[in-house]
């Protein structure tokens, strides 16, 4: 009997051993730091702060085309974009003894037919022919595009710098101004919809 309960004793000390030994190799190694616990330092619940100094938003070394998410190509954006250019550039260059309807279809060749109407009834206003002969105001205008502030598949809201070098009676002067210039699309061509102070807001609507 005392040989059959050493045996029993023996093969219970095998267990605790073998069990020490599986829970020994399931413990963290000593040299690794071990996790610190949730609420050592923090709040309960908190997020821990963000350690790495790489931004979110990083741009990986593939190939990124602007123009396949855009409603048209590159070579109709900048079709539309230089309209706007030479429009801002030629609304900002006149004479005072030019016969004010020869500017006004002069602008109207980059217009649509409605917009056309309203430059001639602007241009053409007694008001506004008086000035200019009066003063005898020659201005020659530049222009320069700013940026695109609204773009859909028929239409292109630019901001467009123009700079006008004017000379008069009154004296010279330099004007610098941004303007809003919609460029609608007309079959396969541009004309340009509208024109507005950049500051003012515009919307890009061509709805006429």
């Amino acid at each position: 009997m005392a040989r059959d309960r050493r045996g029993v004793v023996f093969a219970a000390i095998v267990v605790v051993v073998a069990a020490v030994g599986l829970y020994l190799t399931m413990w963290p190694d000593s040299g690794t730091p071990s996790a610190e616990p949730e609420s050592a330092g923090r709040p309960s619940g908190s997020v821990p702060a963000a350690t790495s100094s790489k931004p979110l938003a990083t741009a990986s070394g593939a190939p990124f085309d602007i123009y396949a998410f855009l409603p048209m190509t590159k070579q109709e954006l900048a079709a539309a974009a230089d309209l706007a250019e030479r429009f801002t550039a030629a609304y900002g260059t006149f004479r005072y003894d030019e016969d004010p309807a020869t500017y006004a279809e002069r602008m109207k060749a980059f217009t649509t037919s409605e917009f056309g109407n309203v430059l001639v009834r602007t241009l053409t206003s007694p008001g506004t022919v008086s000035h200019n002969r009066d003063d005898q105001v020659v201005s020659t205008a530049t222009a320069k595009m700013k940026e695109i502030r609204q773009i859909d598949k028929s239409s292109v809201v630019f901001v467009v710098g123009g700079t006008q070098q004017i000379t008069a009676k009154s004296g010279g002067k330099q004007l610098v101004a941004d303007y809003a210039v919609t460029v609608s699309r007309l079959g396969s061509d541009w004309r340009v919809f509208d024109l507005q102070p950049a500051g003012d807001g515009q919307d890009g609507d061509t709805q006429g």
